[in-house]
């Protein structure tokens, strides 16, 4: 109850200085109450599609819409009511220094100022339309992102291996196919030596990926193969089950989605990838979070696999890295992860900035990261999830490739 009374307190004092501001640079009265009519409007969809929630069915086409336009409706308004606060805080402190030097003439509190409105509209315009754009294009402006990583213990017949890494596909979130053959075909021109699935292959339920198997059956198969492991959303733990039974149906059903798109399911063991008399082992672990789920067993993965061989690891979520296989004794030269989906929301100009509020939850969250010669990649993600769009973290499909040598500069 409490978090309820706190939610329209909340939201009323944003809808005031909205209003305010509105009213401030506006005195035409149909737009203003044109702006209340929509502004109320809104506001009943989004908590009556929050009260319908069906926590058996979870995510879906109608929960993120609802995600998105919340998001781009209070987002913006908060800009505003912050912008109108400090306005506020200068105008009680300027009320205060008037009656306090008995200078009468003037109101305790004068007029808002017409300009500071007009900026609090510009300014909030910026995040509305970066997240319209993230909405309407950017979820699906898929990005090759190619690094190159230095192994001075590499077997020499790997020497040159490219790696085509993908995460996070979330395929309940789909809404266009077109743009999803697209990334499939970008995926294959890349022509990479194997590649690598990371985990959250759907939201929740099996049946999600039902219409893009075909498409993703399209991944043409390298010379070393496709593999995938699991990610926490395939675990089925986010919604209620009628029955233990029906849950581990599923998670059957989501496992057997990996063969029936032609992936090489990890499920805590290994292969050996061997050319020219050389081997590398590729080891994959079940979803393993320091706040999710904790199914991943490196020890079981890595049985018959010795010390000094060359290792690349499958962990959907980069905190195992973190807390787990970064100085880890058995020596994991790279690790591939992804779950962040680098938060779809940030901003990232390469070599200038690179940043998102998901960096003070995870410390490896988008991209290559080092501990004493030992990688981890974290892919910023191939779906969406939540949020119906990105803004400034765009879909990624990454291509590594390892060389032989000390890196240079």
């Amino acid at each position: 109850m409490i978090r309820w009374i706190l939610f329209f307190v909340f939201v009323a004092l944003v809808e005031i200085y909205a209003f305010q501001t509105v009213r401030t640079v506006t005195k035409i009265k149909w737009m203003q109450y044109a702006y209340v009519a929509i502004s109320l409007f809104i506001l009943i969809y989004i908590i009556y599609q929050f009260t319908q929630f069906d926590r058996s069915v979870g995510q879906n086409k109608k929960t993120l819409f609802t995600m998105g336009l919340l998001l781009i409706t209070y987002i913006p308004k908060m800009v505003i009511m912050v912008i109108m606060v400090s306005e506020d805080i200068f105008r009680v402190i300027g009320g205060c220094i008037r009656a306090f030097l008995g200078n009468s003439e003037q109101s305790f509190l004068p007029d808002r100022r017409k300009f500071v409105s007009q900026i609090a509209l510009g300014l909030a315009a910026i995040p509305f339309l970066s997240l319209l754009y993230g909405m309407t294009k950017g979820k699906y402006n898929f990005k090759v992102i190619k690094q190159t990583v230095f192994f001075p213990d590499l077997p020499e017949a790997f020497d040159g291996m490219t790696i085509t890494q993908i995460s996070d596909i979330h395929s309940g979130s789909f809404d266009n196919h077109e743009k999803i053959e697209y990334a499939i075909d970008l995926i294959n021109a890349q022509k990479s030596d194997i590649i690598l699935f990371t985990g959250d292959i759907v939201n929740t339920h099996a049946e999600e990926m039902h219409p893009w198997i075909d498409t993703f059956k399209r991944i043409e198969t390298p010379p070393m193969g496709k593999y995938s492991v699991l990610g926490n959303h395939d675990y089925g733990e986010y919604v209620t089950w009628p029955s233990q039974e029906e849950k581990q149906k599923n998670f059957e059903d989501i496992k057997d989605l990996h063969r029936q798109i032609n992936f090489k399911l990890l499920l805590n063991e290994n292969v050996k990838l061997e050319k020219d008399g050389e081997h590398i082992a590729l080891i994959g672990v079940e979803n393993w979070g320091h706040n999710f789920k904790k199914a991943g067993d490196l020890t079981k993965a890595t049985q018959g696999v010795a010390q000094k061989d060359f290792k690349i690891l499958m962990s959907h979520d980069p905190s195992h890295w973190e807390y787990e296989v970064k100085n880890n004794p058995h020596n994991y030269h790279l690790t591939l992860s992804g779950h962040t989906h680098g938060l779809q929301f940030g901003i990232e100009i390469p070599g200038v900035i690179k940043w998102s509020p998901v960096q003070y939850v995870y410390k490896q969250w988008a991209g290559l990261y080092e501990n004493i010669g030992r990688y981890v990649y974290v892919n910023r993600g191939f779906g969406f999830h939540a949020y119906p769009g990105r803004v400034g973290i765009w879909p990624e499909i990454t291509v590594l490739e390892l060389k032989k040598g000390e890196r240079v500069g």
